[in-house]
């Protein structure tokens, strides 16, 4: 069970992973020993899957993001493994989801520029048969974050 410190500490950490261990024990009230063995016991419990740096993706050069919504008559396990090998292989598919509803798929794509954006499908559709696909260009970014709520965390 979590308490209301755990959850603490994992809001701090999903904010900045760069915190050093004083610093959240100081925000959690805890000793340094203490917060350091929580921090322990959160990653090992898997509450904590990994710390990375979120780089610039203007610094980056892949300002543009594309949604492609891709519909497919295919179902099978063998078609989706290709699919999902497909996907891993291409960098700028960011997020790959499978959907209810009219579509089967959404990938969000980082792009230097949209016209970069038929170099990928062309990459995708090359590898593996689609029925429809359609895409949107983002044309502001209105929240964006990974950072998850702690409050539901067992």
């Amino acid at each position: 069970m979590l308490d209301e410190r755990d959850r603490k500490i994992l809001s701090l950490l999903q904010e900045d992973a760069r915190l050093s261990v004083g610093d959240l024990a100081e925000r959690v009230s805890l000793s340094l020993s203490a917060c350091s063995r929580r921090i322990q016991r959160l990653e090992e419990a898997g509450y904590v899957a990994r710390r990375i740096a979120v780089l610039s993706r203007d610094l980056m050069g892949v300002p543009t993001t594309v949604f492609a919504l891709i519909k497919t008559a295919h179902h099978s396990d063998d078609w989706i493994d290709i699919f999902r090998k497909v996907i891993a292989d291409i960098p700028e598919i960011v997020e790959a989801h499978r959907l209810t509803g009219n579509y089967d798929y959404i990938l969000k794509v980082v792009l230097p520029r949209v016209e970069h954006y038929d170099v990928i499908y062309k990459q995708i559709v090359r590898k593996v048969e689609l029925f429809d696909v359609s895409a949107s260009i983002s044309m502001e970014v209105l929240k964006s974050g990974m950072a998850v709520p702690v409050d539901y965390a067992r």
